[in-house]
């Protein structure tokens, strides 16, 4: 009987465990967040103007005005949410639902004060300092009912993933320059989703053709390049690139093609205009494998 008593009790335990909110996982996600929210100070008060983006690619101004960015305000930070979202864990691995919430951050610092201001504003003042580039993003999910959640971060040039079962169980955690690059790629994937950051000067631009720009990120000792590609209602579609390694089972990295890929455009409550579905994938030579595709629940 006390045996049983005893497994009772290590059973309950552990479905508490499970159930409450707090996760290691998740406080630390929301500790990078709230840093990186704190750092970036008040909303700018100045809006997005055309002039803002006159040096751009035409394919770009015209995304801008068309996806209604134009007259609304410089924005220092993005977040976007996916509920149910298919999820595959590796070529081989199971599939998951998962709950995804991401924010990227691409401020202008003001470091004198920490106040924050678009270049368009500042005239280029030299005493206002583009911030690194910031993004971290939080999977949560379980496996056999057992809770998994994922972290995904870039923050002073430096990226990782890890990924943890039952909240104190580490199944994997991917670092290295490899990984720092992975998450600068990423991280320039969506940064469409937030022009005040195309501001910043660590984006480069060189147009292809009329629907195809090329742009290079350089930031914490990592360069790399990717090409977006619109659509003739000059919607963002796609971004491509063969600077982003993919994680195998065995903790290598392995330099695969990887697209994201984004569409069925909605105007949100705000009047601008986004993607509504995303797909991440890796273009292995054999066949695409899709291991994110899910439809965007919140946008702000």
């Amino acid at each position: 009987m006390s045996i049983l008593i005893i497994i009772a009790t290590i059973i309950l335990i552990i479905a508490i465990w499970f159930n409450i909110p707090y996760s290691p996982v998740k406080n630390e996600f929301v500790k990078d967040v709230k840093e990186c929210i704190e750092k970036s100070g008040s909303t700018p008060k100045c809006v997005i103007t055309k002039a803002d983006f006159e040096s751009f690619p035409p394919a770009i101004q015209k995304y801008i005005e068309n996806c209604g960015y134009i007259g609304t305000p410089h924005k220092s930070y993005l977040r976007m949410f996916y509920k149910n979202v298919d999820f595959m864990q590796g070529k081989n691995g199971p599939k998951l639902k998962i709950d995804y919430t991401q924010y990227d951050f691409g401020f202008i610092a003001n470091p004198k004060n920490g106040g924050v201001k678009a270049l368009s504003e500042t005239g280029l003042d030299p005493t206002y300092n583009a911030a690194e580039p910031c993004r971290f993003a939080l999977i949560d999910s379980s496996m056999f009912g057992i809770p998994f959640q994922g972290y995904d971060y870039y923050k002073n040039g430096i990226g990782g993933m890890k990924g943890v079962i039952a909240k104190c169980f580490t199944l994997f955690n991917q670092t290295g320059a490899e990984m720092d690059k992975a998450c600068l790629a990423t991280y320039l994937a969506e940064i469409m989703f937030l022009p005040s950051a195309l501001l910043s000067g660590f984006i480069t631009f060189e147009e292809i053709d009329d629907y195809n720009v090329r742009a290079t990120i350089s930031n914490g000792g990592q360069t790399c390049s990717g090409v977006f590609t619109f659509n003739q209602n000059y919607e963002y579609i796609s971004f491509t690139t063969n600077d982003r390694a993919v994680s195998n089972p065995d903790n290598t990295m392995e330099k695969i093609p990887w697209s994201a890929i984004c569409g069925d455009y909605k105007v949100s409550a705000s009047g601008i205009k986004y993607p509504s579905t995303f797909k991440a994938v890796w273009n292995y030579p054999e066949s695409d494998f899709v291991y994110f595709d899910g439809k965007l629940s919140e946008v702000n």
